[in-house]
């Protein structure tokens, strides 16, 4: 059986060890187990209510003010291959890397599925 990639850093170089996942690179651990049942009962949604996945592309609906910036992201910004975070406390589930202002994380209440 081949061992999923790192759902934090996506490297391929992941180890079991007892019931946990483990990654060299980062050590970030988990379970498979809970890696199946969060993708399978949890869903985010955007503005629209349309299902958002890993690796989709979206539209920022409204300009976003960004802490230590001058300038806020646009709406209209598009923003490709976004990572769905679904344990965030803070509420932002959307990790990206937007251009000219590095990795950020968004709202899914913020942006549409392009």
């Amino acid at each position: 059986m081949a061992l999923p990639n790192c759902p934090s850093c996506n490297s391929e170089y992941t180890y079991e060890d007892g019931n946990l996942l483990i990654c060299p690179e980062c050590a970030h651990e988990w379970t498979l187990q809970s890696q199946e049942d969060r993708a399978s009962s949890e869903t985010i949604t955007d503005s629209n209510g349309n299902t958002l996945n890993d690796g989709d592309s979206v539209i920022v609906i409204k300009d976003l003010k960004v802490k230590g910036s001058s300038t806020p992201v646009k709406k209209g910004t598009k923003v490709k291959n976004i990572k769905l975070i679904y344990d965030s406390s803070d509420g932002h589930d959307i990790d990206c890397r937007i251009d000219g202002f590095g990795s950020m994380k968004l709202k899914s209440e913020f942006v549409k599925k392009a």
